[in-house]
């Protein structure tokens, strides 16, 4: 025991040089040295040189290294989650000294669904990096439950019906799903009195739901119906879905945010309006910590005043106010 100890304290020195813990965690992040370098705006040679310094420092092989890849040892998955907390305390630190300041600063790592990331929050990024050009951010776009911590990810923007999780998160707004068509499917859109008339219809599936087919309709309190549609075309994204409609594809299920300017200029139809589907909700997600930064509070203001920009648009529009007094409790995928 007294060998370890003095081991670990020679190494202190080492340790405690936040860089190489930087340094290290982008190299297993990435699986590149290049990579991580990329990441990090430095050279190659210095992310290869402070890693070697480090393991020279712990005496331990933290990274085996290949042509290819770089892969960690299992010292160094076990090294590796714990500079993860390290680095986000580290930055919790250094952010909670400049909350005083009225200016956020450094940079906000976000993520954030295809749809609603691509339709509302990339112009709130760019309003947001207009208005505090001392911060930066970095969205990543994707369909796919991105962790958070391992990511050193400051916070997600999650859409439809949360799973539980040791997540802090925050309900910002909601969203209506609207079964749409193209103009091509008008008359025969028009035609259709219930669910059960449209379900031979051209359907687009959207693979990036749990139950892209199986879609429940409801009219008032007690009127309900299940209805399985049949896919003649599946895609596992809700951008490539909404293309797919609107180059007539056949109908499919959409979010209100992505479709409500087509159906206001009549480049979409609405089947069923008097129908509804079950409503979802729109979070912000955070890791667990106690100290929220102020990049990220600030941005949190702006997505949240641009969701109630759109709640209000929504209530203007006398067909969301039908739908809405008939909405009662909403129900869950």
């Amino acid at each position: 025991m007294p060998k370890v100890d003095n081991a670990i304290r020679s190494a202190m020195m080492g340790v405690m040089n936040l860089n190489r813990l930087a340094y290290f965690a982008a190299v297993v992040d990435t699986g590149s040295f290049t990579r991580a370098a990329e990441r990090l705006g430095i050279t190659k040679a210095v992310v290869s040189q402070q890693v070697s310094q480090l393991e020279l420092d712990l005496q331990t092989s933290l990274l085996v290294r290949s042509t290819r890849r770089v892969h960690p040892t299992d010292a160094g998955r076990i090294f590796h989650a714990r500079c993860v907390v390290i680095l986000r305390e580290a930055e919790d630190a250094f952010n909670e000294l400049a909350e005083a300041a009225a200016e956020p600063i450094g940079t906000l790592r976000i993520t954030a669904p295809n749809d609603y990331g691509t339709a509302v929050v990339v112009p709130v990024i760019a309003a947001f990096a207009a208005r505090h050009p001392a911060c930066q951010v970095q969205l990543t776009l994707s369909d796919e439950t991105v962790d958070l911590v391992s990511g050193r990810i400051d916070m997600a923007i999650r859409v439809g019906w949360l799973a539980d999780s040791s997540l802090q998160a925050r309900k910002i707004g909601s969203f209506r799903q609207l079964l749409v068509g193209a103009p091509a499917f008008a008359d025969r859109i028009a035609a259709a009195r219930n669910p059960e008339d449209l379900a031979t219809l051209p359907f687009i599936a959207n693979m990036a739901l749990r139950e892209p087919l199986l879609w429940e309709f409801a009219r008032g309190d007690l009127d309900r119906r299940t209805v399985r549609m049949q896919a003649n075309i599946a895609i596992d994204t809700t951008p490539g879905v909404l293309t797919a409609v609107h180059a007539g594809g056949g109908l499919s299920v959409l979010p209100d945010f992505l479709v409500s300017d087509d159906l206001a200029s009549a480049r979409l139809k609405h089947a069923l309006p008097e129908w509804r589907l079950p409503a979802g909700g729109i979070y912000t997600v955070y890791p667990a910590a106690r100290f929220r930064p102020r990049k990220v509070t600030a941005f949190v203001e702006m997505l949240v005043a641009a969701e109630q920009q759109k709640e209000a648009v929504r209530e203007r529009d006398p067909r969301s106010k039908t739908i809405s007094r008939r909405r009662g409790s909403r129900a869950r995928k």
